[in-house]
This record gives C-alpha cells, sequence and structure tokens, in this order.
C-alpha cells in the first residue's frame, strides 16, 4: 500500500491545492518499507487526484482540502485523512496503529487565500 501525505519541511502541508511535494510512504502489513519525496509539477487542486493516483496512492493525510477535490479522491478511490497537523512521518506511524487523530469534516472553502492563510486552521469569527 502506498501512503501520501501533503508534505513541506517535515510537515503535514495544510492545504491540499497548494501542495507542491508529498511524501510518499511504500507500507508492508503494518510497517513503513521506503519513503520519498515527490514534487507535483505544477499541478494543484483536483488534478493531484490523478496525480496521486499515478504514483500508486491509496490513502491521503492531509491538514485542510475543498470539496473538489475530496471528489476527484473518491473518484480516484484514494482513502482520505483529512484534518491532520504535526509532523509527516509521525501520522503515518499513527495511522498505521489505528492512532491517527484527524478531521473527516474538514474543509476549505477559500480558494484566493491572503498571506499567512492556512486551511485547517480558519480563526474562528
Amino acid at each position: 500500500m502506498v501512503i501520501a501525505v501533503t508534505y513541506q519541511e517535515g510537515q503535514v502541508f495544510q492545504h491540499f491545492g497548494h501542495s507542491e511535494f508529498f511524501k510518499l510512504y511504500q507500507v508492508e502489513g503494518d510497517a513503513v518499507v521506503s519513503a520519498r519525496v515527490t514534487g507535483t509539477q505544477g499541478a494543484g487542486h483536483g488534478a493531484l487526484a490523478g496525480f496521486l493516483r499515478e504514483q500508486g496512492a491509496e490513502v491521503l493525510i492531509c491538514g485542510g482540502i475543498g470539496a473538489g477535490a475530496r471528489t476527484a479522491l473518491d473518484q480516484a478511490d484514494i482513502r482520505l485523512y483529512p484534518g491532520v497537523t504535526g509532523e509527516a512521518d509521525q501520522a503515518v506511524a499513527q495511522l498505521l496503529a489505528g492512532q491517527l487523530r484527524y478531521d473527516p469534516d474538514t474543509t476549505c472553502h477559500h480558494h484566493h487565500h491572503g498571506e499567512g492563510h492556512s486551511c485547517g486552521e480558519h480563526p474562528q469569527d
């Protein structure tokens, strides 16, 4: 199985549609046997689902994610774990141990982000 994680500087990147890198983990049983970071070659939002499918991803761990991307991932048969923060390696280890804390209802409705905006971390009005 291949688990993909939105990735930036060791952390789970918080906006799926703007992900420039994914860390891909090859898993056998409940152990990671290899991992590599790959760039998206400029693909964004819904196109990322096809990119991940081409990489063999069956699972995605991410921060914020929009409805269109959710639909594209569902159509690509990629299981989604959104609303995750922290270190990418730790998130994968927690998923494999059945202890990953995620929010299945995490969404991102904004597509024109201001400086410093981070999906999955919207302030309450």
